[in-house]
């Protein structure tokens, strides 16, 4: 799309340049705005019916990263003609409905056509008052991140398919996966909080930088304090000393910095794609503590401050131990 002439409309608030979560336009005549988002993945587990579920939260997701209210969704679904069964593909349906009755969301339909690889995910429509607004670009000086749920599930769904972890272990995760971030969203808006992302495809690092990136601020983050999945980062330790991994990862887009200190396999993590992953929310210093306390009365238990944002002239993520 960046060597698209994409034409400017007034209307829109929030659209494809700075790289947010969902695109917002205005309701013409009201102080509500209408956002969009749509996103599709494929299986993380076996269980079909888990897979629906953790596909469906992990659409619905960008709506909460925006401070928003799912309203309305369409299926997106990419099945093979051969191999699985009738009833598998009833059942992945079926975990993406229950999540939507959950999150008060309308299933309006969808759309199938025939794929090698099996996708599912959902395009979704929310709203939400202007003035409660989170996008990436919110984040200023001084703010404290927050971030809800812990990293490593890439790690850890390609430790499963290659036999180097456990499917109890891989479980565990995808149910943390299939939560939704609605208690998140609905803290962070109560708070006033006027950025956030979810953290996705990008890791950690992308993902943050993308917030730095879009609020011109520097994202300084304390590795020790990010929340982790312990089997991702032994499994992690284990595949850098072996020497199948350097040392620091090939970052997915932006200037990070890391101190000699935060270990590869801490690196690794905040590169790690994520699936269906917590939000990360920038949030005034003053009202920071009472937002972490408000997560955990609506049941967020991992929310936990992970770092800060500092004034910088150009954007940066900063990885110190």
């Amino acid at each position: 799309m960046q060597n698209l002439d994409v034409p400017v409309d007034p209307r829109v608030v929030v659209g494809i340049r700075t790289s947010d979560d969902a695109g917002v336009m205005e309701i013409p005549g009201t102080d509500q705005v209408l956002i969009q988002t749509v996103d599709f993945i494929t299986p993380v587990c076996d269980d079909p019916y888990l897979f629906g579920r953790v596909a469906a939260a992990n659409s619905l997701s960008d709506i909460y990263a925006m401070g928003g209210r799912p309203i309305s969704a369409l299926n997106v679904c990419c099945f093979p003609h051969k191999g699985p069964t009738k009833e598998q593909y009833a059942e992945i349906l079926r975990g993406g409905l229950d999540v939507l009755k959950e999150s008060g969301t309308a299933l309006l339909g969808g759309q199938t056509v025939k794929n090698e690889e099996i996708k599912y995910g959902m395009a979704v429509t929310g709203l939400a008052l202007k003035s409660e607004l989170t996008p990436n670009s919110g984040a200023r000086a001084g703010d404290v991140l927050i971030l809800t749920k812990p990293i490593g599930t890439g790690v850890l769904i390609g430790g499963v398919k290659s036999g180097a972890v456990p499917e109890a272990v891989l479980m565990r995760a995808v149910r943390k996966m299939a939560e939704l971030n609605r208690a998140a969203c609905e803290a962070m808006v109560a708070a006033g909080c006027k950025g956030a992302t979810d953290v996705t495809g990008f890791g950690l690092a992308g993902h943050g930088w993308e917030i730095a990136n879009a609020s011109g601020v520097r994202l300084v983050f304390e590795a020790s304090k990010v929340p982790v999945y312990a089997e991702a980062e032994a499994l992690l330790v284990e595949r850098v000393r072996k020497g199948e991994l350097p040392e620091t990862p090939d970052w997915a887009q932006g200037t990070v910095e890391t101190s000699p200190e935060v270990s590869p396999a801490r690196r690794h993590l905040f590169a790690d794609p994520q699936t269906s992953g917590g939000l990360l929310i920038a949030v005034s210093q003053a009202k920071a503590a009472a937002l972490l306390s408000d997560l955990r009365v609506r049941g967020v238990a991992d929310a936990v401050v992970v770092g800060r944002a500092e004034a910088a002239t150009t954007p940066t993520i900063q990885i110190l131990p």
